[in-house]
């Protein structure tokens, strides 16, 4: 690819590159050949698109055959304007041709890369897939009635920025904000602020630490109310066991001669999974097994409700009995960097209380290596930003979740004192 040094503010090198476009670049036809672009009609590619107060979503095209014209319908939508684009600055004209640039108005349902013709049957080579999220903040509105204005808004900002993306986190229910780095999320809420209105504040978002048990216990718990009317009772005898990593929840029962009828039972099992929401340490439990062995009931007061309550207390009786501990989870990340710069991943990873697993030639790159890495997600949060400075802005990452990880000492002494202050 040629480079051009140039100021475009004193007007230095502009002619040089304004020629070499006119002279070097390759023709309107030679660029849909690379991109396998196959039209027999008028046919433009969208390459950008713009939600814009004044005019609405702008759907930024070139057109690779034929003409576009105003009115004309393309992939079943009717262009509203075509305007010709100088900076910020719209022209509206009534076609545009081969090679031109062009805004077209009011196309919803086009999305970035997609080939528009009349018929909607032009094709093209598939649209490169936008980059994965590697930085993530919380963001939340300063006014309630603001939320539904915010999703509208993100939205927008992912119509025209697709590496972006949103959604509630399942395990913290925390509204998350993905992206590429710190500055790309920091011009998007300035974005929301400045185009949309919408006031956002932003933190970084929480781990979602688990916690499960060491050691097996057995317990009797009794849940017994009188208040006037029907009381309330349930007699529950639970077996509270570890569970292998990964393996998850079970319940069972060994009720025997209808000393539990059975249609308590499944109140027991689901008073048993309402505790495991939050633990003895304050986070989901995971990983346990829970048998109903025992228990009583009455013939009057007995009720869904009472033996729901009695496995909840049981539980809460019980866990702290278990030798509850923190898990954290662990993400393989698989860092992708100059082989210049191999040796100060060692640094980065061991500074983020990360595992090296080992490294290997990164295939189709030539004097590229990819390292591979285990690191806890709370490590993970600007990640991208350490690595970008410790490359020329070079580096870059993919990740997953690898596995749970037990965390003790006084890290994790102090995650659950964070955790009961804030609740």
């Amino acid at each position: 690819m040629p480079v051009f040094f140039g100021s475009a503010e004193g007007m230095h090198g502009i002619t040089r590159l304004l020629k070499a476009l006119r002279h070097e670049a390759p023709e309107p036809g030679q660029t849909a050949e690379r991109l396998g672009i196959i039209a027999d009609e008028p046919c433009a590619r969208v390459f950008k698109t713009l939600h814009a107060s004044h005019t609405g979503k702008l759907s930024f095209v070139r057109v690779f055959s034929g003409d576009i014209t105003d009115g004309m319908t393309l992939n079943g939508e009717r262009v509203s304007g075509v305007n010709r684009v100088l900076g910020q600055k719209l022209e509206k004209v009534a076609k545009v041709g081969i090679g031109e640039v062009a805004a077209l108005g009011r196309l919803d349902a086009a999305q970035t890369g997609a080939v528009l013709s009349p018929s909607g049957k032009a094709e093209a080579d598939q649209w490169p897939s936008p980059l994965k999220p590697l930085f993530a903040l919380n963001v939340h509105t300063r006014e309630r009635s603001d939320e539904v204005k915010l999703t509208a808004a993100l939205a927008r900002l992912v119509d025209e920025d697709p590496s972006l993306s949103y959604g509630h986190d399942p395990d913290t229910g925390e509204f998350l904000m993905w992206g590429q780095g710190e500055m790309q999320l920091a011009v998007a809420l300035d974005r929301l602020r400045n185009r949309f209105n919408v006031q956002v504040v932003s933190q970084k978002p929480q781990v979602p630490y688990k916690e499960t048990i060491r050691s097996s216990v057995s317990h009797h718990a009794r849940h017994k109310k009188q208040s006037g009317g029907h009381g309330e009772f349930g007699d529950v005898h639970i077996d509270i066991k570890p569970q292998p990593r990964g393996a998850g929840f079970v319940f069972n029962d060994t009720i025997t001669g209808g000393v539990v009828p059975k249609q308590y039972i499944p109140a027991v099992e689901a008073g048993v999974r309402e505790y495991l929401a939050r633990g003895p340490l304050g986070f989901p439990v995971v990983d346990i097994a829970v048998t109903l062995t025992d228990g009583q009931y009455h013939t009057v007061d007995s009720s869904d409700m009472a033996f729901r309550k009695a496995a909840q207390l049981g539980m809460r009786e019980g866990m702290p009995k278990c030798s509850p501990v923190l898990l954290e989870p662990i993400f393989q990340v698989k860092i992708a960097i100059p082989n210049e710069f191999t040796s100060r991943i060692q640094r980065l990873v061991s500074g983020r209380r990360g595992q090296i697993l080992g490294f290997e030639a990164k295939a189709d790159w030539s004097g590229w290596d990819e390292v591979s890495v285990l690191l806890p997600q709370a490590e993970m949060h600007g990640l991208i930003v350490e690595l970008r400075s410790a490359t020329l802005g070079v580096g870059t990452f993919e990740w997953s979740f690898d596995h749970l990880q037990e965390l003790s000492g006084k890290l994790a002494d102090d995650i659950v004192a964070q955790r009961t202050a804030a609740t």
